[in-house]
C-alpha cells in the first residue's frame, strides 16, 4: 500500500465486497497489537461490514456518512457494481474547490468584473 501510495483496499469474496483494509487498520490492529504481519489474515484487521454510496449522492451525503461512522474510505456502487472508492481527502478537495468557486463569483459580483 505504501509503495503504491494507496490508503485503503477493498476486500472481496468473489464479486462481493466484504471489507475495507486501510493504513489505519494496519497501524491500529496489526502494529499496535504486535501481530505478525506475514501470518495475520486480512479478515482479522479489515473493517466490516462495508457501507456504500451511489455516484448520484452528494459530497455532503458522503461526508456525513464518513464522519458519522468514523472512517475515511467509501466504496461507490452503481447498478450493483463497484464504480470507485472515494476518500475523505477527495471530499475535502471538492469542498475547497466549490468554496473557491463561490468566492471568485462573489468577488466578480462585488467588483463588477466578469470572468
Amino acid at each position: 500500500m505504501a509503495q503504491e501510495n494507496v490508503g485503503a483496499l477493498l476486500v472481496k469474496d468473489g464479486e462481493s465486497i466484504v471489507g475495507v483494509v486501510s493504513e489505519r487498520d494496519f497501524a491500529r490492529k496489526l502494529v499496535a497489537q504486535e501481530k505478525p504481519g506475514r501470518t495475520t489474515l486480512v479478515a482479522e484487521i479489515m473493517s466490516a461490514p462495508v457501507m456504500f454510496v451511489k455516484s448520484s449522492q452528494t459530497t455532503e451525503d458522503c461526508m456525513a456518512i464518513m464522519t458519522g461512522n468514523r472512517f475515511r474510505h467509501l466504496p461507490v456502487i452503481d447498478n450493483g457494481k463497484l464504480a470507485g472508492l472515494i476518500s475523505i481527502g477527495d471530499l475535502v478537495k471538492d469542498v475547497i474547490a466549490e468554496q473557491q468557486f463561490v468566492i471568485e463569483q462573489l468577488e466578480h459580483y462585488i467588483t463588477g468584473t466578469h470572468g
